[in-house]
C-alpha cells in the first residue's frame, strides 16, 4: 500500500510545482545557447555575453615581456621578498643591465630596499583556496601571479578608465592613487575605492538627491558593467560592456559574467530535474508501475531503485543516500560499509540479514542525484583508501595539509647502502686516538659495552628498543641525504612541505625554525601595509612619521596624505594648501573641523589604532594557524625581535639542565659519526 492517500496525489503536486516554475523562470538569468537567443539580443554591439566572443589577449611587447622575465628570476632568486619590491626596482633603474643591478643592490644591501616587505608563506601563493587542479597547475607556472606582474599601458588606461567612470563621486588623484597600491588591479582596487567612496561627501549628496544605490564589492548582478538583456524567450541573461581592452574584458567575463550563468544553469537543470520527477511519478502512478523499498517500504518508480547482488532486494536511492552518509559522517560505517569490497551493505531488513552489497557504480548514479552527493562519494573513497593503506601495514608519508599519502620508499643506489664513517669529524678523531693510547685504562667502558651487547643479544624489552631506535635514526639520516622535500600528488593541494618538521615548503627551508619569526614578519607586514602609501607616478611606497598632510614624493608628485587626491601644479588642479581647511586651529590639532568637511592639514587617521588592528589581526591568524595562545617569552619577543635559532635539541637542553632523549641522542650520533 501507498502512501498517497495521506500525501495527496502527485498530480496536485505537479500542478502546484508546474505554478512554481512557471513563475519564476520568467525572473531567472537565463544561459541559453546562442543558437535560442533572438536576433533582437544577437544585434547588441559592444556587448560580450558567451566565452567564443572574446579574442585571445595578445602577447606582451619585447619590453613588457623582458620586464615580467626580470621579475620571474628575482622572484626565483629571492623568494622571501615580496613582488612589489622588486617591481619598484626594477621601475627605477636604467634599461642597461637592469637586472643584474637589482639583483647585486639586493645582495649588497637587502634590508634597506626590502624595508619590512617580506613576504610570508601564506595561502594566497601556495594556492589552498583553489578549487580546481587545472587552476592550480596554471599557478604553479609561474612564481608571479598575474595581479603581481608589470601592466601594459592600455591595460592601465583601461582600469583608470573604468575606476573614473564608476567611482565619479572620488577625485581621479584618489583614484590613481588606490590604483597604484593595487598594481592596476581593478578587482583589487575596487575593494578600497568602495570603502572610500562610501565615505565621500561627495557620494552623500548625490545619493541623496539622485538615490543612487551605494556600490557594494560582492555583487556582480549591479556592476555597471553587467547589462541584463532579453533573449526573447521570457529571460534575461548577463552580458558585459566591452572596455575596449582585451585583458581586461577577459578579466571581467571569467570574475563577473561566468558564475552569473553557472549558478543560472545549475538552478535551471534543478528545476527541470524536478518537474521530470514529477512527470515521472504521474504517468508510473497512473499505470501501476510503481514499486516499494525494502528498507523504508515507500514507494517510488523505476528510475529511483537500485539492487543488491545477492538477493536482489530493490531499495530506493534515498535510503542509500542517507546510509553513506550516516556511515560517511556519522556513526554507521562498520554497520554499512563493506571495506573489502568498497560498496554498501544490503539495507533490506528481510530475514536474518542480506549478505549482498550495493554495486559502487549504483551507490555513485544515487549520490550525484543528491545536493552534496560528489563531495560525499568524495569523503568516501577518502576513507575506504585510508582503510586500505592502514590494512597494508605499510610505512606511509603523509600530506600535512590533505588526506593524501604514500609508500614511504627510501631508494639509495648501490654504494650508498653501507654508512661510511666520518673521517674529517673531530670528534671520531679524537675517539679513536683515546681508544687506541689509553686502551689499558677502558676496562670499565669495555665492561660496560658487553653488558649493553648482553642486553641486545637477549632480545628483551630494553633491547628491542634501543634497536627500535637506532633503526629509526639510521631511517632519518637517510632521509636527510636524500632530501626532506615531499610534493603532494593530490591535484586538489600540490602543495610541498618537508617531511622533518611538516612545515610548507620555501626556498631556502630551515627546519624547527621558530614560528616566533614568522609571526613577527607576518606582524610587521600587516603593519606597513595598513599605513603606507603609493605614489600613482613613480610607484614609490612611503610612510608618514609626522609633520603634516601634504607629502611631496621625491619625483615631483605632490598628494593629500589623507585622501590620496593630487594637490600637485603640474598635472593636478594646483590646490596645494588651499585643499586643507583654513579655519583657525592651532598648529597639530589633529581634531577635525566642525565648519567644513575639508581635509585637515594635521589630521591624523589614527595611526595607533589601524596599526593595533592590523596588529591584531596578524596576531589571530598566526594563532589559527598554530591552534595555541602567546605566551609571555613570546609576547616578549615581538617586543624585542630576540630569537634563539638553529641550535641542536641536544644542545639546547644541555644548556636548560635537561638530559636529551633517546631519539635526540642517536640522531645526534649518527649525524656525528657518518656521512
Amino acid at each position: 500500500m501507498g502512501f498517497t492517500t495521506f500525501l495527496g496525489s502527485s498530480t496536485d503536486r505537479l500542478q502546484s510545482t508546474r505554478s512554481k516554475l512557471s513563475s519564476t523562470s520568467l525572473d531567472k538569468p537565463s544561459d541559453a545557447p546562442l543558437s535560442q537567443i533572438s536576433p533582437e539580443a544577437n544585434s547588441h554591439h559592444g556587448y560580450i555575453y558567451d566565452e567564443s566572443q572574446l579574442p585571445d589577449v595578445p602577447p606582451d611587447c619585447p619590453d613588457l615581456r623582458k620586464l615580467n622575465n626580470s621579475l620571474e628570476a628575482l622572484a626565483t632568486v629571492f623568494p622571501d621578498i615580496q613582488i612589489q619590491v622588486f617591481r619598484e626596482m626594477l621601475t627605477n633603474f636604467d634599461e642597461e643591465s637592469r637586472l643584474a643591478v637589482v639583483a647585486d643592490a639586493l645582495l649588497k644591501n637587502r634590508v634597506s630596499w626590502v624595508k619590512g616587505r617580506w613576504r610570508v608563506a601564506d595561502d594566497q601563493y601556495l594556492g589552498t583556496s583553489v578549487g580546481s587542479g587545472e587552476l592550480r597547475e596554471e599557478q604553479q607556472e609561474s612564481l608571479i601571479p598575474r595581479v603581481e606582474a608589470f601592466r601594459s599601458p592600455e591595460y592601465k588606461h583601461a582600469v583608470q578608465a573604468l575606476a573614473w567612470h564608476e567611482f565619479k563621486g572620488l577625485s581621479r588623484s584618489t583614484i590613481n592613487a588606490v590604483l597604484a597600491e593595487s598594481n592596476y588591479s581593478y578587482l583589487e582596487a575596487r575593494k578600497t575605492l568602495v570603502s572610500l567612496s562610501s565615505k565621500s561627501w561627495r557620494f552623500t549628496i548625490s545619493s541623496l538627491f539622485l538615490r543612487r544605490r551605494p556600490v557594494a564589492t560582492g555583487e556582480a548582478e549591479n556592476h555597471p558593467l553587467i547589462v541584463w538583456k532579453s533573449t526573447g524567450q521570457g529571460a534575461i541573461m548577463p552580458m558585459l560592456k566591452a572596455t575596449g581592452n582585451v585583458e581586461l574584458d577577459v578579466e571581467l567575463y571569467r570574475d563577473l559574467v561566468q558564475p552569473l550563468k553557472e549558478r543560472a544553469r545549475q538552478t535551471r537543470e534543478d528545476e527541470d530535474r524536478v518537474l521530470a520527477v514529477l512527470l515521472n511519478n504521474e504517468q508510473a502512478e497512473e499505470i501501476g508501475a510503481m514499486h516499494e523499498c525494502a528498507c523504508c517500504f515507500t514507494e517510488s518508480t523505476f528510475e529511483e531503485f537500485t539492487t543488491c547482488n545477492t538477493d536482489g532486494h530493490m531499495l530506493c536511492f534515498r535510503c542509500v543516500q542517507h546510509s553513506i552518509t550516516e556511515a560517511v559522517f556519522g556513526q554507521g560505517w562498520h554497520s554499512s560499509i563493506d571495506a573489502d569490497h568498497g560498496a554498501l551493505r544490503c539495507l533490506a531488513v528481510e530475514g536474518n540479514g542480506c549478505p549482498g552489497h550495493i554495486p559502487y557504480d549504483h551507490m555513485h548514479r544515487a549520490m550525484l542525484q543528491e545536493k552534496k552527493g560528489a563531495e560525499i562519494l568524495r569523503k568516501l573513497d577518502q576513507r575506504l583508501a585510508e582503510n586500505s593503506l592502514l590494512a597494508s601495514n605499510l610505512p606511509l608519508i603523509r600530506c600535512p595539509f590533505c588526506d593524501y599519502a604514500e609508500v614511504d620508499d627510501i631508494y639509495l643506489p648501490a654504494q650508498e647502502t653501507q654508512l661510511r664513517v666520518r673521517l674529517d669529524s673531530l670528534f671520531s678523531l679524537l675517539l679513536l686516538a683515546v681508544c687506541v693510547v689509553m686502551a689499558p685504562l677502558l676496562l670499565p667502558g669495555v665492561l660496560l659495552v658487553s653488558v649493553v651487547c648482553l642486553l641486545i643479544s637477549t632480545k628483551q624489552t630494553v633491547g628491542d628498543h634501543l634497536i627500535a631506535q637506532w633503526n629509526m635514526a639510521l631511517g632519518r639520516h637517510r632521509r636527510r641525504r636524500r632530501g626532506l622535500k615531499f610534493t603532494c600528488r593530490n591535484p586538489q593541494c600540490g602543495r610541498s612541505s618537508c617531511l622533518s618538521c611538516t612545515k610548507p615548503w620555501k626556498d631556502i627551508h630551515v627546519c624547527n625554525e621558530s614560528s616566533l619569526v614568522a609571526l613577527r614578519t607576518q606582524v610587521e607586514q600587516a603593519m606597513s601595509m595598513a599605513i603606507k602609501r603609493v605614489c600613482p607616478r613613480c610607484h614609490t611606497s612611503f610612510v608618514k612619521n609626522s609633520g603634516c598632510n601634504k607629502l611631496t614624493c621625491p619625483c615631483g608628485y605632490k598628494m593629500c596624505y589623507v585622501c590620496r587626491k593630487d594637490i600637485g601644479g603640474a598635472n593636478g588642479e594646483g590646490e596645494g594648501y588651499r585643499h586643507f581647511c583654513d579655519h583657525f586651529r592651532p598648529d597639530g590639532d589633529p581634531r577635525p573641523c566642525t565648519e567644513c568637511t575639508r581635509c585637515n592639514l594635521w589630521e591624523s587617521e589614527d595611526t595607533d589604532l589601524v596599526l593595533r588592528q592590523a596588529k591584531e589581526e596578524a596576531e589571530a591568524k598566526w594563532r589559527e594557524t598554530e591552534k595555541r595562545e602567546l605566551n609571555g617569552a613570546e609576547k616578549a619577543f615581538l617586543e624585542t625581535g630576540f630569537a634563539r635559532n638553529g641550535v641542536s635539541p641536544v644542545e639546547n637542553r644541555l644548556k636548560n639542565g635537561q638530559f636529551p632523549t633517546l631519539p635526540e641522542l642517536c640522531d645526534f650520533v649518527v649525524e656525528t659519526i657518518f656521512l
